[in-house]
């Protein structure tokens, strides 16, 4: 039997390029090299046709642990919730008013970026507290 050994997480989106900037500042990720032969991203982006420009950009974490993120250009925008959503691990470890100051500090961090506050789900029997939010085209994820 294979064993996989890594994954990536595909977004369809709008605009690549801004999604996945939006997500290198949330995650600490960083863009890959352009496509040999191309001194920017820019530049690649120039020598395709204009229907081509932007259908799809991607994003890795730099120490390369985490899955890579890869976003592409669909024609049609966001009608319901996510199925699948990312959860950002800013919590780890904590609980009660501790945890609650974690959640709330990342918050504070991503709304200038363009992302949306949603609701905070309060700690109960079972789970710890999280926030929900939205990245800049409208996709659920949580600060847990």
């Amino acid at each position: 039997m294979t064993s996989i050994r890594q994954v990536q997480i595909t977004f369809d989106c709008a605009s690549p390029t801004r999604v996945a900037h939006f997500w290198c500042e949330v995650l600490g990720y960083v863009v890959p090299q352009p496509p040999k032969g191309f001194a920017s991203w820019d530049d690649y982006a120039l020598s395709l046709p204009p229907e081509k420009r932007d259908a799809g950009f991607a994003c890795q974490d730099p120490t390369g642990v985490g899955p890579r993120m890869y976003f592409q250009r669909v024609p049609e925008a966001k009608v319901v919730k996510n199925r699948v959503h990312l959860c950002v691990r800013v919590g780890t470890g904590l609980a009660g008013d501790e945890r609650l100051a974690a959640l709330e500090a990342e918050c504070a961090r991503l709304l200038p970026l363009g992302a949306k506050r949603v609701r905070l789900l309060l700690a109960d029997e079972e789970n710890e507290s999280c926030l929900v939010m939205q990245d800049i085209e409208g996709n659920e994820f949580c600060l847990d």
